[in-house]
């Protein structure tokens, strides 16, 4: 019997991604090797994010981290429910959970986290006509990442309060 390879859209996601950073990397390292200066965490890199908070979507730096922190709720209250500590303080305290914890992000925040740096990518295009793929992956999982270990930590934080379990989680 033949197995049917399936196409699903984290993979789908995964090879466009892959495939424009492709594209674009090229460019990126030919302008680092002529100019011998780097993008990231430079003044310049600084002023292009703040011309992408006002220039074409501008609104995925609220749809992103919003989509991010309902992800983020939806897994902290999982965690609640399981009984696990929040998000953060089991990621730095608590290694028997560190390993559960990242393989349950990244199955909840991969395609966020793809369709977030193709964003940024196709953003830099449109603003300034040029692209610079390290800030699109700095950037991106950024806009992801901090609002939902933020917040799936309070969701689950707060379900506990609620459910009278606050001090559950510190004394694992």
């Amino acid at each position: 019997m033949r197995k049917m390879a399936f196409l699903t859209r984290s993979s789908i996601l995964g090879t466009l991604l892959v495939a424009v950073l492709l594209v674009t990397l090229p460019a990126a390292v030919h302008r680092l090797v002529q100019t011998g200066a780097s993008y990231l965490f430079t003044r310049h890199f600084f002023k292009d994010i703040a011309a992408r908070l006002s220039g074409a979507g501008r609104l995925r730096f609220l749809f992103q981290p919003a989509v991010a922190i309902l992800l983020g709720s939806r897994d902290g209250l999982k965690d609640a429910r399981a009984g696990l500590p929040p998000y953060l303080w089991a990621l730095a305290f608590h290694s028997k959970h560190r390993q559960e914890f990242l393989r349950s992000t990244y199955l909840s925040v991969r395609d966020l986290v793809a369709i977030s740096i193709l964003l940024d990518i196709l953003s830099q295009f449109l603003i300034f006509h040029d692209v610079h793929p390290g800030a699109a992956i700095v950037l991106g999982p950024v806009l992801i990442g901090v609002p939902f270990a933020v917040s799936r930590s309070l969701a689950n934080r707060i379900y506990s309060w609620s459910n009278g379990n606050a001090n559950s989680h510190t004394n694992e």
